[in-house]
């Protein structure tokens, strides 16, 4: 354990997560979504929806719904999820959800995975809650709950927006490695291959 990784998470109390991909194992395919959403290859999916003018927008939007349901009701936890969470349960940590998703499809998933126990339904956000990442508006919303600094704060994610969600907040960021191996070295303090490595550390940590 170095003295880097520790510094970085000394006094770090409050655990915010990223959804899909992050705390599950990916299977998102968002060429799919967009193209049965009809939106063009580069856009962001819910910038180009909220352009859209308000009936056409919430269509989409209900197609959207419907397709991250039933990835939803698929969604499998990623490897050392339950090892994470009993630790910072453990260490009494207080956690967070700030998701993409709508919150209705949040609570569905973490019950599909098995880890809607460890979260507080009050500080689980989706984008109906908060304005989509990279917009730091919800960690700030989780942190006026908790009483928190940015400075106590790790946003964990396995995509850019949610690296640049905790930068643009002040938290320290946590990359969880990708299938297309991915890196944004730029807005991260430390990237990890997957959740398991990440609670070793955490483990190291506290016996440091």
């Amino acid at each position: 354990m170095s003295s880097d990784i520790y510094r970085l998470f000394e006094n770090r109390r409050y655990w915010i997560f990223d959804l899909d991909g992050t705390l599950t194992l990916p299977i998102h395919d968002f060429a799919y979504i967009r193209r049965e959403l009809d939106i063009p290859e580069t856009y962001d999916i819910l910038e180009h929806l909220g352009s859209l003018e308000p009936p056409e927008s919430a269509r989409r939007h209900t197609l959207l719904d419907d397709i991250e349901r039933r990835l939803a009701e698929n969604a499998v936890a990623a490897h050392g999820l339950s090892d994470l969470l009993e630790l910072l349960s453990e260490f009494d940590f207080h956690l967070g959800i700030l998701t993409r998703n709508s919150r209705e499809i949040a609570m569905m998933t973490l019950d599909v995975i098995g880890a809607r126990s460890y979260f507080n339904d009050t500080y689980v956000l989706g984008r109906d809650d908060a304005p989509p990442k990279p917009d730091p508006s919800g960690i700030h919303y989780l942190l006026d709950q908790w009483g928190a600094d940015s400075g106590q704060v790790v946003m964990v994610g396995d995509y850019l927006f949610d690296l640049q969600a905790g930068r643009n907040a002040g938290t320290a960021t946590v990359h969880v490695g990708r299938p297309d191996a991915k890196r944004w070295p730029d807005v991260t303090d430390l990237a990890v291959e997957n959740l398991a490595d990440l609670a070793e550390m955490l483990v190291s940590c506290r016996d440091y």
